[in-house]
C-alpha cells in the first residue's frame, strides 16, 4: 500500500443535457475523517452515496466536497388564457365608445393579468435521474485525481520521514558510544560524587551504598537506547507497508520523544547531554511532519 499525505486538491467538470456540472474537492488535516458536502437544491437525492463513495477511498482528513450545476436556458411555455381573454372582450363590448375612449387594443388585452400565462420547463424524473448519475461519476473522477495527489505527495513525505529515522538511528548509535558511557568513565564520576558524599558531616554514612546503587542506576540509559532502536524499526516498517498509518507513528514519534527526553534526565556527561538534546529536535521534527499522514 501507498503513503499517503492528507492534503490535496482536484477538480472536474462535464455536462449531462441540459445541465453542466462541476466538482471541487480539498483536504486538509483532520484526526479522523470528516466530510463538508455542499450539493446545490434539488441534488440532495446523491448526497448519502456521495458521502459513501469519499469515505471508501479516504481514511482520515476534513473533505470539502463541492457540486455546482447550471442548467441551460430554457424556453418558457407560454399559454392565452382563452377564456379570460373571452370575458374581457364581451366586457369591453358593452362599453360605449366616444370621443374619450378609444378601441382596446391587442398589447393593451394581452398586458391584463390572467390573459397570458408563462410557465417555466420543468425536467422530468427521467432528466433529473440522468443529471444525478453523470454528477456522481463526475464525484468518482475527481477522486481518483485527489487520492492520486495524495499519493504522490505521501511518497515525498515518506523519504523524508525516512531520512529523519536515519538520522534518529544514527544518533542513537552516537549515544551508544559516547565517552561518558564507558565503564572507566562512569567508575570516576561515581567516585567524585560518593566522596563529595562523604566529606558531607550531616551525611548518614549507613546511606552510602544506597546512594551508589542509585548512581548507578541513573547512569544507565540502557533500556532508553533499546527502545529508541526497537521504535525506529517500528516506524521504518509502517514506512514500508503504507496505507493509513499517520495515527500509529505519531503515537511511536511520542514514545521516541519520552525516550529521549529520559536519556537527557539521565545523562552524566555532556557529549551525551548533546546528543540527547539533537535527538529531541529530529524527533520533534519527524513528530511535525507526520502530522500530515494519513
Amino acid at each position: 500500500m501507498t503513503l499517503a499525505s492528507m492534503t490535496g486538491f482536484a477538480r472536474t467538470s462535464g455536462s449531462s443535457t441540459p445541465y453542466t456540472w462541476g466538482w471541487e474537492i480539498k483536504t486538509v488535516n483532520a484526526k479522523g475523517l470528516d466530510v463538508r458536502l455542499r450539493l446545490p437544491n434539488g441534488f440532495d437525492a446523491i448526497e448519502a452515496e456521495a458521502r459513501a463513495r469519499i469515505s471508501k477511498l479516504l481514511s482520515r482528513g476534513t473533505c470539502y466536497a463541492t457540486l455546482t450545476v447550471q442548467r441551460s436556458a430554457a424556453v418558457p411555455d407560454v399559454r392565452i388564457n382563452e377564456k379570460v381573454l373571452a370575458a374581457l372582450l364581451a366586457v369591453i363590448d358593452k362599453i360605449p365608445l366616444n370621443g374619450n375612449l378609444r378601441a382596446a387594443s391587442l398589447d393593451g388585452l394581452l398586458n391584463v393579468r390572467g390573459v397570458v400565462e408563462v410557465t417555466d420547463t420543468t425536467d422530468d424524473d427521467a432528466t433529473m435521474a440522468s443529471i444525478q448519475a453523470a454528477a456522481l461519476v463526475g464525484l468518482d473522477e475527481a477522486l481518483k485525481a485527489l487520492v492520486a495527489m495524495r499519493a504522490s505527495e505521501g511518497a515525498s513525505l515518506g523519504l523524508v520521514l525516512n531520512q529523519r529515522l536515519t538520522r534518529i538511528g544514527e544518533l542513537t548509535a552516537a549515544a551508544e558510544n559516547a565517552p561518558g558511557r564507558k565503564p572507566e568513565a562512569i567508575r570516576a564520576k561515581l567516585e567524585q560524587s560518593l566522596a563529595t558524599l562523604a566529606s558531607n558531616t550531616n551525611f548518614d554514612p549507613n546511606r552510602l551504598h544506597q546512594e551508589a546503587l542509585m548512581m548507578a542506576a541513573k547512569a544507565d540509559i540502557r533500556e532508553e537506547l533499546d527502545r529508541l532502536v526497537t521504535h525506529v524499526a517500528a516506524a521504518r516498517a509502517l514506512l514500508d507497508k503504507g496505507g493509513p498509518i499517520g495515527r500509529k507513528l505519531d503515537f511511536l514519534a511520542q514514545e521516541l520523544g519520552r525516550e529521549s527526553n529520559t536519556l537527557c534526565a539521565k545523562s552524566n556527561d555532556v557529549s551525551l547531554t548533546d546528543i540527547g538534546l539533537e535527538l529531541r529536535v529530529e524527533i520533534e521534527q519527524f513528530r511535525e511532519q507526520i502530522q500530515n499522514i494519513e
